[in-house]
């Protein structure tokens, strides 16, 4: 019987692609509906090992459910900050995912309010980022630095969107005085942070080192680095403050948040997103200038200006200012150039008469009189007053090693908190030396201002007054040791103005009548009048050369203000140390040798002429610089001109360029 053709390609088929293994199993011959009969024969063939057919596997439930649970956060975080195509490398560990989780979750409001900024300085930092060929990824760092505010003002002092203290931004020349601070200026401070930052990558070769020396100082991480042998963020990790600790992690996790901002729904149509617009300058030439003028002349709110000037301190510029350019946008300028220059200027210019400085109050102690300019009477008519004359003066004082607050409301008689209100220092910190102390004091009488010189009327007290000692009139009073110029009588001496209170440090030392002047008056009384005036004369001498020492004294300090030098002081106090304790007491001047020894007993004028000169008399034949935490060679140079590092390194003899906290530098012979 003739097969079909179907039925036998069926089997050439199954019989090429046949192997030895395959089982074969004829049915029986099946009656198509024709009443054709049909053979069908079925072929098994085994899987191969490289057949893309599954195998069936049993169902493992575990498994089954593992599969089908979504991945944790953790795992997309580790992802996808594994794929940042960047130059910075971001290590991923527990601790950057738990400051991921404190950004993306638990204070979402904070990178809401950076979101709001990120388009307004994101373009400035790309853009000098590029300049200087540094990844682009550090514009991240702004954000960890200062939340993108340009007036953000840290607890230490640091300044600006990239937060620099004092020495730093004096390196890298940003103007700092009274009237503008360049750290707040966007533009500036971010060119100013890239150069700093290649400064410290040349110096590391390391951005995660990088970005803990930007936090901690280059100085501080480098004697890390010498005392452990690391070269590694998270292995020099444990020996690290712990703002530093954290300062890496979380630069990592806010580049994570901000680059998945939307996977986190961290945007909302609620947010006020900030977009920079186009900006024209006004130049001043000197000129003094009020910003909301112009802000009311360009038909914008006060304090509009200010936010687009942020460098601004106050919101004037006095006349005679360095050459300034005012920023304002570009929308208003057809409306400025409907007046002429002169008279935009002219309407710009501040208020004749600016704000003054409140005039201090003198102290009010129990039991001490007021004084008299102040007791007058209410029915009295108050004192005519020359209102060109000045009512104050201004005095910078420089904090010295070991003052306080209350020492220098006490020396200049006004309160601690005007001295607070005055310099805008925070309640409850302490004064850092050489820092600068702006005082306000009472004008004295007579002051010139400009070409005229204005008297004040003084109205004469009903009852004299009795004189008041120096500590009553709140001047402190410093012990010095007495020369022979005390002993001679009070004719003898000539006379001295007292100083100013503002000038200096007034000395006072009452001077002995002389034994002729008690002779004129009562003869009887001259000799036991000479007697006292030599024991008074002895107990200022005993009580000029011996100091009690107190709270905060040092050697160095008392040398300065005696006139004598450290050695001295050691050697004729024979002191093991230059360390000084409170209470105890030290000699000022050279021990007297007695005739015992062998050698006579010098006098007063002997004694008082062998005592050295003051050291500011002397001329510095070296100046040294006292190296700070934080300071490096580089930095060290460019604070003083002209100085480079290889003359720093043959002045000092040095073989490397470490540097330690407290060593001594000389910067000029």
């Amino acid at each position: 019987m003739k097969r079909p053709i179907r039925a036998s390609a069926l089997l050439l088929l199954a019989a090429a692609f046949a192997r030895p293994a395959a089982a074969q199993t004829q049915l029986p011959p099946t009656v198509q509906p024709g009443g054709e009969l049909v053979d069908t024969v079925q072929v098994q063939l085994e899987l191969q090992p490289d057949s893309l057919v599954a195998e069936p596997v049993e169902i493992d439930s575990v498994r089954l459910a593992w599969l089908m649970e979504a991945p944790k956060l953790s795992d997309l975080v580790c992802d996808r900050i594994g794929c940042f195509e960047t130059d910075v490398p971001h290590t991923f560990n527990n601790t950057v995912m738990a400051h991921v989780t404190y950004f993306t979750q638990r204070n979402r409001g904070y990178l809401q309010r950076v979101l709001e900024r990120e388009n307004l300085y994101f373009p400035l930092f790309e853009k000098y980022l590029a300049k200087y060929g540094l990844p682009q990824d550090l514009k991240y760092l702004a954000v960890v630095e200062s939340a993108l505010i340009p007036t953000a003002k840290s607890r230490v002092g640091a300044t600006g969107l990239w937060q620099f203290m004092g020495p730093t931004a004096g390196d890298l020349r940003l103007r700092r005085d009274e009237w503008v601070d360049e750290r707040m200026d966007p533009e500036k401070s971010t060119e100013a942070a890239c150069k700093h930052l290649r400064y410290l990558y040349g110096m590391f070769h390391d951005w995660e080192l990088v970005l803990a020396a930007y936090n901690w100082g280059g100085g501080n991480v480098q004697r890390v680095m010498r005392r452990t042998g690391k070269r590694n963020f998270w292995e020099m990790y444990p020996h690290m403050p712990k703002e530093t600790r954290n300062y890496v992690p979380s630069f990592t996790a806010i580049m994570y948040a901000m680059k998945y901002a939307q996977q986190h729904q961290l945007h909302s149509p609620e947010l006020r997103y900030q977009y920079a617009e186009p900006l024209d300058t006004l130049h001043l030439g000197g000129r003094a200038f009020d910003v909301t003028r112009l802000s009311q002349a360009c038909g914008l709110d006060s304090a509009a200006l200010l936010r687009l000037n942020p460098e601004l301190r106050k919101h004037y510029l006095p006349a005679g200012y360095r050459p300034y350019a005012v920023q304002f946008p570009a929308t208003a300028r057809p409306l400025l150039r409907e007046v002429d220059r002169a008279t935009l200027f002219d309407y710009c210019r501040p208020a004749a008469t600016l704000p003054q400085p409140i005039r201090p109050l003198p102290p009010r102690l129990a039991g001490f009189e007021a004084v008299p300019l102040l007791a007058s009477s209410t029915n009295a008519a108050p004192p005519a007053r020359n209102d060109e004359a000045p009512r104050t003066q201004r005095k910078v004082h420089t904090v010295r090693r070991g003052q306080s607050l209350a020492e220098l409301a006490s020396w200049y008689g006004v309160s601690q908190s005007q001295l607070r209100r005055w310099n805008n220092l925070p309640k409850g910190r302490a004064l850092r030396p050489q820092q600068k102390l702006v005082v306000f004091l009472p004008a004295k009488e007579g002051t010139t201002t400009g070409q005229a010189v204005a008297t004040r009327p003084v109205a004469a007290p009903a009852v004299a007054a009795a004189p008041r000692t120096p500590a009553e009139m709140g001047v402190k009073v410093t012990k010095r040791p007495v020369t022979a110029a005390v002993a001679k009588p009070a004719a003898e001496q000539p006379t001295v103005p007292a100083p100013a209170l503002a000038e200096s440090k007034p000395e006072v030392a009452s001077a002995p009548q002389s034994a002729a002047a008690v002779a004129e008056r009562n003869p009887a009384a001259a000799d036991n009048s000479a007697d006292a005036v030599a024991a008074q004369a002895q107990t200022q001498v005993a009580a000029a050369t011996e100091y009690v020492v107190r709270r905060g004294d040092y050697l160095t300090k008392l040398a300065r203000e005696q006139g004598v030098s450290v050695e001295q002081l050691v050697a004729w106090n024979q002191l093991k140390s230059e360390i000084v304790t409170p209470g105890q007491k030290l000699r000022l001047t050279a021990p007297e040798l007695t005739a015992e020894a062998g050698e006579p007993e010098p006098k007063a004028t002997t004694q008082a002429a062998a005592r050295p000169k003051p050291r500011t008399n002397l001329p510095a034949l070296q100046r040294v610089h006292v190296v700070q935490p934080g300071d490096t060679l580089y930095n060290i140079s460019r604070r003083y001109q002209g100085l480079t590092v290889e003359q720093l390194r043959k002045l000092n003899n040095l073989k490397s360029d470490e540097v330690k906290p407290g060593q001594k530098l000389v910067v000029a012979s």
